[in-house]
């Protein structure tokens, strides 16, 4: 249950929406706005916001300060309070909506708000950021207010630097919940101050970007870790932007073969019938199959054997980068037609955007827009050989650009809207089951899948990426180190990343029951070893897939043991795949047994990350509880 400054509701359709908002009362130079029982406080004079309940007081917001420059008078019009800054050209509005604090900034003229400023309230414990899956960090721990985590200091945008565009605190025993629905323009920032972790938000007013509006609302929540993406999921079901998986597999059948799958990229002589028949002989009831868009993709024959097993089969293909046909290094970055140079997205100095590690380009999404048979034809021939999936790299990462050429300008909300109508097309116009990288919540609605959001990676990654001698590179080309060579991650890095102390499952409490959500493909269960168990027992506690790298010689190696998650794993994703991950909590202050719940229900999973037996349950491992059954179900995956 939530409690939202008063109201309590199950996805907040109790008290608060039914009865009638009250107008907001101004008390000197506060703006109270009552919100059920309870009252928030907003003061004019600096932006701070409190909120009365329960006879405590809570800071939900610290001040901007006097840079705000001199308010002037407020004006109540219904159950809206409005107020100026007129040294900044700023005008606010507060209001309740929803149950929830609403307050939206507007700016006349081009410029930067660094507000709210979150965190200060001294009954704060612990922070919680949709960075991947998420993370819950004690707002006094020493290794996360460190310089070397990848968070503290770190801009953090909401469309693409987090999963989706809000973030909470615990307040001793309460809980409090911000949203940006503006996320464009907006970023996030963790910064240590006097060994505690705060989190300031800060917009960009721009016209040419159409972010000229800035919207924040907050509510107070109860204490669970996972509160603040319970608010977020019921605002964006409040708000039509939630869309079940249930709905896209009555649109397009052909999704429910996700229910139960494992994840694998193909390499070399696993791309062959000859594999596929191996796999099902291992019994790999469901898996879905991709491959690199590269100069040999799964034959026809290949991708037939692989629906005869019951596979989903599709190519990972990119439509972000372009480079001179003459010379460009793979595939998928060879365009007709004048895409490159002429379909480059242009900075405001006209010069092209440098691609992805400096190879050609970025396309522009509006330059594809003006002429889409140049990726409707494409589409055709990636999927002659019968595939029904298609994975399309980068689209749904939330990486938006300004364009400023001439040809093809957008700002970045067009090149969102852009990239949803060519997910849209492919799903929806194609029936192609469809997944793209670390999709953010903006973009599930259209996609079945996405690979990437599973873990809240740190800036530490991409470091150790670089070392090509150390982490692989991308060769040899049946089976290149970059996937494959296994890697031993140092500790901070560990610790960073797959510490399940730290880990939550905001993702899922947001979007189980809406995508299908896995790791990113360089982060394969193969590539870290000493991770295995603990990335075993996740998939199972969060019921979500392992995403895999096969070659011939791995799959015989690894095959049986797959297998055997597989099957463990296939009937608790068939059940409750399309459920929402209704209950997630800590059975211990050490955060080393956790326990899900999916519908009302259907499934239970208790996972047990440390070394010892609790309450029955080895370290290790894994209880899962089917309604009807007598007794769970027991994984114990360490080797």
């Amino acid at each position: 249950m939530i409690a939202v400054l008063g109201v309590t509701a199950a996805g907040l359709t109790g008290c608060g929406r039914e009865s009638a908002t009250a107008a907001p009362r101004v008390d000197g130079n506060q703006v109270v706005i009552g919100l059920g029982g309870d009252a928030a406080e907003v003061d004019v004079d600096t932006l701070a916001v409190s909120a009365e309940s329960g006879g405590r007081r809570f800071e939900l917001t610290s001040a901007v300060g006097d840079e705000l420059g001199k308010p002037g008078p407020v004006r109540v019009d219904g159950s809206v309070a409005t107020w100026t800054y007129p040294a900044k050209a700023l005008t606010v509005t507060a209001g309740e909506a929803d149950g929830r604090l609403r307050m939206t900034v507007h700016s006349d003229r081009d410029g930067t708000l660094a507000w709210p400023r979150t965190g200060g309230d001294s009954s704060a414990e612990s922070l919680q950021i949709p960075r991947g899956e998420g993370l819950s960090l004690p707002v006094r721990d020493a290794f996360w207010n460190g310089p070397d985590t990848g968070v503290v200091g770190e801009s953090m945008d909401l469309t693409s630097g987090l999963t989706m565009p809000f973030w909470g605190y615990r307040l001793g025993g309460r809980g409090v919940s911000y949203i940006v629905p503006t996320d464009i323009g907006s970023s996030l920032t963790v910064n240590s101050e006097g060994g505690r972790l705060l989190a300031r938000a800060e917009h960009r007013f721009d016209e040419r970007a159409g972010t000229r509006d800035y919207t924040v609302t907050f509510a107070l929540t109860d204490d669970s870790p996972v509160a603040s993406a319970r608010d977020y999921r019921d605002w964006l079901q409040h708000h039509g932007r939630f869309r079940s998986l249930r709905d896209k597999i009555a649109r397009n059948p052909e999704i429910s073969r996700l229910l139960g799958a494992f994840h694998a990229y193909l390499f070399g002589d696993a791309r062959t019938p000859e594999a596929v028949e191996r796999m099902r002989a291992l019994g790999l009831s469901k898996m879905w199959l991709g491959y690199d868009a590269d100069a040999h993709p799964m034959s026809a024959r290949a991708v037939a054997a692989a629906r005869a097993a019951g596979y989903l089969v599709g190519p990972y293909d990119s439509w972000e980068n372009a480079q001179d046909p003459g010379g460009a290094d793979n595939p998928s970055s060879r365009w007709p037609g004048g895409v490159w140079p002429d379909g480059c997205v242009r900075d405001a100095d006209g010069a092209p955007e440098t691609g992805f590690q400096g190879r050609g380009c970025y396309v522009s999404s509006q330059a594809l827009q003006q002429n889409p048979m140049l990726y409707q034809e494409r589409y055709a021939q990636m999927v002659a050989n019968g595939a029904e999936s298609y994975f399309l790299d980068v689209d749904a990462a939330g990486d938006f650009f300004d364009d400023y050429s001439a040809d093809h300008s957008m700002n970045q909300e067009q090149d969102r809207e852009n990239r949803l109508d060519r997910m849209r097309w492919l799903a929806e116009d194609r029936g192609t089951v469809l997944g793209s990288e670390s999709a953010g919540a903006w973009a599930a609605p259209v996609l079945a899948f996405d690979h990437g959001a599973q873990t809240p990676v740190s800036n530490l990654l991409w470091t150790l990426q670089r070392d090509r001698q150390n982490w692989g590179g991308y060769s040899p080309h049946q089976a290149p180190g970059i996937f494959f060579k296994p890697v031993d991650l140092p500790d901070d890095a560990v610790k960073a990343m797959f510490d399940p102390a730290y880990r939550i499952p905001l993702y899922e409490t947001v979007l189980h029951d809406s995508i299908v959500n896995l790791d990113r493909w360089e982060l394969s269960y193969g590539k870290l070893p000493q991770q295995k168990t603990m990335r075993a027992l996740t998939a199972v506690l969060n019921n979500t897939p392992l995403n895999l790298v096969l070659d011939g010689a791995s799959l015989a190696e690894q095959g049986p043991e797959i297998a055997l998650l597989q099957q463990f794993f296939a009937p608790l994703h068939e059940a409750a795949g399309t459920l929402p991950m209704s209950d997630f909590r800590w059975l211990g202050d050490d955060h080393q047994v956790q326990r899900t719940v999916f519908g009302d229900g259907v499934l239970t999973v208790t996972a047990n990350f440390g070394p010892r037996t609790v309450d029955g349950l080895p370290g290790g491992c894994v209880d899962a509880q089917l309604t009807g059954e007598a007794t769970p179900r027991r994984l114990c995956p360490a080797p």
